[in-house]
C-alpha cells in the first residue's frame, strides 16, 4: 500500500467517526452549537491533542489547533491557517467541511512525522457556522476569526426561540469575548483549505484535484409579483393579470440571462415559490419567488441582476401587472491569492498530475477569512459531483493525493518565507 493511499484511509476513518457523530438518528445531521456539534468538537480537539497540538476552543466555537514554528526567524512569528467546519446542512454526507480538517491534521501529523521543519506556525482550524441551517446567520465563526463578526448576531434566534448568545454560552463558549477570537493580520500568512469540489467538472475531465481561482460572489433577491385575483372560469386569457404566469415568463428570462453568462460560471437559481391565493379555481393575483444569483467575479454579476431586472419589467408592464425585487444578501468575490494557486498548483504537478483551475460556485468560509488575509483553496474530486446529500462521495485515493498536496504546499510556502533574523 503507498504512503498517499494510507493517508487517504486514516482520512477514511476520522471522517466516518465524525459521521457517527449526529443530532439524528439515522442520517447525518450536525447543526450548530448542538449536542453533536459538541462531541465533534471533542473529537477534533482529542485528535489534534494526539499530534501534539495546542488545542483551544475560541468564543464562537471554532476548534483551533496550534502547532509552533520550528526554525527562528522572522517567519516564526507568522501563523498559516488550515481549516474548514465541522458543521452540516440537514441529512448531510460526510465530506463536505469535514474533509478539510482532517486533511489539515493529518498534514501536521505527517510532516512531525517526516521531521519537516517549518519557519512558521501553523493552526488548523475547525469552524462551526459555515452552514447556516440553525441560526439566521452564516460563517460566525469564521467571521469572528477575522475580526468581522458583528455582536448585533448574538441576538439571533433558531426556530426554537434559542438566541445565538445563550447557545454559545450553553455551549461553553464566552459570547461576548468575541473580538478576542480575531487574528492580527500582521501575524497570519495566508489560508489554505481543502474541500471537495461539489461539482462534476473534476469527474468529468478526470482529474483528481482542482486548484480555486475564485469563490463566487453571491446576490440574493426577494421577488414579488402581484396581479389580480379572478374566477378561473370567467376571466378571459387577454384580461387576465396572472401573476403566477408572469413570474413564470420571468423566471425563463432569467434562466435566458445565466446562460448568456456562462463564460463567467453564472448560475441563477429560483429556490422557493408562493403563490397566492392557492386555490384551484383562483387566478393567483401575488406571487413571492427567490433568486439567487453566482457568477466567478463582481462585475458580470451585477450586470446580469440590472440585465434581470429589465427584462422583469418589461414583462410586469405587458402584463400589467406589478413587480419589485429587493436583495437582502450580497457577498463579494472571494478572489484566491495566485502564490497560494500557485503553491497548490505547483504541488499538484509535483504529484505528477496536471493542474486544473477552476471557480467555486458554492461560498465558504473564504469568504469570511478574505477580510483577514489571503485565501487558497484546493478541490477534491467527488463522485456525481453530488454534495449536502448522503451520496456525497470521494475516494480514498483522491483524498489521500489532496494531503500529500496539502502537505507539499505547506513546504512550498515554507520555501517562499524569510527565516532570517530580526
Amino acid at each position: 500500500m503507498t504512503a498517499t493511499r494510507q493517508l487517504g484511509e486514516r482520512a477514511q476513518a476520522m471522517l466516518d467517526a465524525l459521521a457517527a457523530l449526529t443530532d439524528e438518528p439515522g442520517r447525518l445531521t450536525r447543526l450548530y452549537l448542538s449536542p453533536a456539534h459538541a462531541k465533534a468538537v471533542d473529537l477534533v480537539a482529542r485528535w489534534m491533542t494526539e499530534i501534539g497540538l495546542e488545542v483551544s476552543v475560541d468564543a464562537l466555537g471554532t476548534v483551533r489547533g496550534h502547532r509552533k514554528a520550528g526554525k527562528a526567524g522572522v517567519g516564526g512569528n507568522k501563523r498559516l491557517l488550515i481549516g474548514s467546519h465541522i458543521d452540516t446542512v440537514v441529512n448531510a454526507g460526510r465530506y463536505d467541511g469535514m474533509l478539510g480538517v482532517v486533511a489539515g491534521i493529518l498534514a501536521l501529523q505527517e510532516l512531525a512525522a517526516r521531521e519537516v521543519a517549518l519557519p512558521f506556525g501553523v493552526d488548523v482550524l475547525a469552524f462551526g457556522d459555515e452552514e447556516g441551517v440553525r441560526f439566521p446567520t452564516s460563517l460566525a465563526s469564521s467571521s469572528a476569526v477575522a475580526g468581522i463578526f458583528p455582536s448585533t448576531a448574538l441576538d439571533a434566534r433558531d426556530a426554537d426561540g434559542v438566541s445565538l448568545r445563550q447557545a454559545l454560552t450553553d455551549f461553553g463558549c464566552e459570547p461576548d469575548a468575541s473580538q478576542a477570537a480575531a487574528y492580527a493580520p500582521d501575524d497570519v500568512l495566508g489560508y489554505l483549505e481543502v474541500h471537495i469540489e461539489q461539482g462534476p467538472v473534476l469527474e468529468i475531465e478526470g482529474k483528481a484535484l482542482g486548484v480555486v481561482t475564485s469563490i463566487a460572489g453571491q446576490s440574493r433577491f426577494n421577488v414579488l409579483v402581484t396581479g389580480e385575483a379572478g374566477h378561473a372560469g370567467t376571466v378571459p386569457m387577454t384580461l387576465r393579470r396572472d401573476a403566477l404566469a408572469a413570474s413564470a415568463e420571468m423566471m425563463a428570462a432569467i434562466e435566458d440571462v445565466a446562460l448568456a453568462g456562462r463564460a463567467h460560471e453564472m448560475v441563477a437559481t429560483v429556490g422557493r415559490l408562493t403563490v397566492e391565493p392557492g386555490a384551484i379555481n383562483v387566478i393567483p393575483n401575488r406571487v413571492r419567488f427567490t433568486l439567487d444569483l453566482r457568477a466567478e467575479s463582481d462585475a458580470p454579476r451585477a450586470a446580469a441582476t440590472e440585465e434581470i431586472k429589465a427584462r422583469c419589467r418589461a414583462i410586469a408592464e405587458r402584463r400589467h401587472v406589478g413587480f419589485s425585487m429587493d436583495r437582502f444578501y450580497d457577498n463579494a468575490t472571494t478572489p484566491c491569492a495566485p502564490r497560494l494557486q500557485d503553491a497548490f498548483a505547483g504541488a499538484i504537478e509535483a504529484l505528477g498530475h496536471p493542474t486544473r483551475r477552476l471557480t467555486s460556485g458554492a461560498g465558504h468560509d473564504g469568504h469570511a477569512i478574505k477580510a483577514l488575509t489571503d485565501v487558497g483553496m484546493l478541490f477534491v474530486r467527488c463522485r456525481g459531483g453530488i454534495s449536502h446529500n448522503p451520496a456525497e462521495f470521494a475516494t480514498v485515493d483522491d483524498m489521500g493525493l489532496a494531503v500529500e498536496a496539502l502537505i507539499k504546499t505547506i513546504g512550498k510556502l515554507a520555501d517562499q518565507t524569510d527565516v532570517s533574523e530580526e
